[in-house]
């Protein structure tokens, strides 16, 4: 069980706390696609979203005070501690539920993660990007010789790698941590 996230909807903040809830679901739904959409899909695992606007009295129930929260249903009996997925310890990766999952009902689901054509979009881009301009200065070529030129480019690469900027692309760290001992920001 997942929240939905509420930064997909219009008029909410797009804040830090939303961005985890927007990541999670979508490996959620590729989790469930990849069940969904496999040879060994049968009735004995059911995937199901609930979302704290439209089922307060679910979390209620369930004791539940964060978000988002990924639990099994035993088929008899009440959840166990174990059969709450361990988002801080674990994370929320589509691979690492399906490990869960298998541990806990002995489904093994094979993780299909949807194609990611960025890349080649973006490399096709540039080079028609390059073609053109290539094209469009064929009779004069001078430019490609300013050193200036490829010194301020030079001079931009180095600036936006060592600046943090790349660093924090990559790691994508969160703008305030809270203390663990007083909970203060």
């Amino acid at each position: 069980m997942a929240q939905q996230p509420q930064a997909d909807r219009p008029g909410t903040p797009t804040g830090y706390p939303y961005v985890r809830h927007r990541q999670a679901n979508e490996e959620y739904q590729v989790l469930a696609n990849s069940w969904r959409y496999s040879s060994a899909f049968s009735n004995k695992l059911f995937f199901t979203v609930v979302d704290y606007d439209e089922g307060a009295d679910v979390f209620q129930q369930l004791n539940m005070n964060s978000a988002p929260t990924f639990m099994h249903f035993p088929a008899k009996g009440k959840p166990k501690r174990a059969d709450t997925f361990d988002l801080q310890r674990i994370g929320f990766a589509s691979e690492q539920l399906a490990k869960w999952i298998a541990d806990r009902t002995d489904v093994q689901i094979r993780v299909f993660r949807p194609p990611n054509y960025s890349g080649t979009i973006a490399l096709a881009l540039l080079v028609s990007l390059v073609g053109g301009l290539l094209y469009l200065r064929r009779n004069n070529l001078e430019f490609i010789y300013n050193k200036t030129g490829w010194a301020m480019a030079a001079l931009c690469v180095v600036f936006a790698m060592t600046s943090g900027q790349m660093w924090n692309h990559i790691r994508g760290p969160p703008y305030a941590h809270k203390n663990p001992q007083n909970g203060q920001v």
